[in-house]
């Protein structure tokens, strides 16, 4: 989202983050902007029994748990590692005189807001479906949409069974079972334990964000 030598020199600084490590909690204040360096980390939110909700997973370059810095609210989720990573941090105050000054960046914001709500209304309304296959399309056609480049390519699927579960709400034995299912129909494919979508348009939505 941002330059890091533009962060850099407002002050932002490095942080390292292990696997398994919250980068903040759900209902905690907002003190900084956060944009991931390596590695990756969730959004997640845990319900009264501690299952587990993937709001999103977060990739290097991509900023996160922007909400607050809007409205002043606290998080609405958690954000954990999921490997090992390096997150880039800017205060709060800063992040804001920084969009003052930039309004290419604060039109950038306003860009990726309206994309994720975009995202969120498209996804509710296909889940809506009921129907796990389809559920499971959705969700990596707007993965390889966002990420893949290369379209002539197979999009490898970078979620394992229970991440997928996570960011769908279905359990993970339904999960193996629709992936199974997929990959006999051919929309998917399975080797050596990795999903692959295959190139070209496997017969689902396509977004358009």
């Amino acid at each position: 989202m941002i330059s890091e030598d533009v962060l850099l020199a407002r002050g932002a600084i490095y942080k390292k983050i292990k696997k398994g490590n919250f980068v903040f909690t759900e209902g905690a204040k907002c003190n900084f902007y956060f944009q991931l360096v390596e590695g990756k980390v969730s959004w997640i939110n845990y319900d009264t029994e501690g299952k587990a909700f993937i709001q999103s997973i977060i990739q290097p370059g991509e900023c996160f748990g922007e909400l607050p810095l809007f409205d002043d609210e606290p998080y609405a989720a958690n954000s954990i590692a999921e490997t090992d990573s390096v997150v880039i941090q800017l205060p709060k105050t800063t992040f804001h005189q920084l969009l003052k000054e930039r309004q290419d960046i604060l039109m950038a914001f306003t860009k990726l807001l309206a994309q994720r709500v975009r995202y969120k209304f498209l996804v509710l309304k296909e889940f809506a479906s009921h129907d796990p296959e389809q559920q499971i399309i959705t969700l990596l056609n707007f993965y390889r949409e966002k990420y893949h480049t290369v379209s002539a390519e197979p999009f490898k699927v970078n979620f394992t069974r229970q991440q997928i579960a996570g960011m769908t709400g279905l359990r993970v034995e339904t999960v193996i079972r629709a992936i199974k299912k997929l990959s006999e129909k051919g929309k998917l494919s399975i080797n050596r334990g990795k999903v692959f979508m295959l190139k070209g348009d496997s017969g689902h939505k396509k977004f358009v964000l």
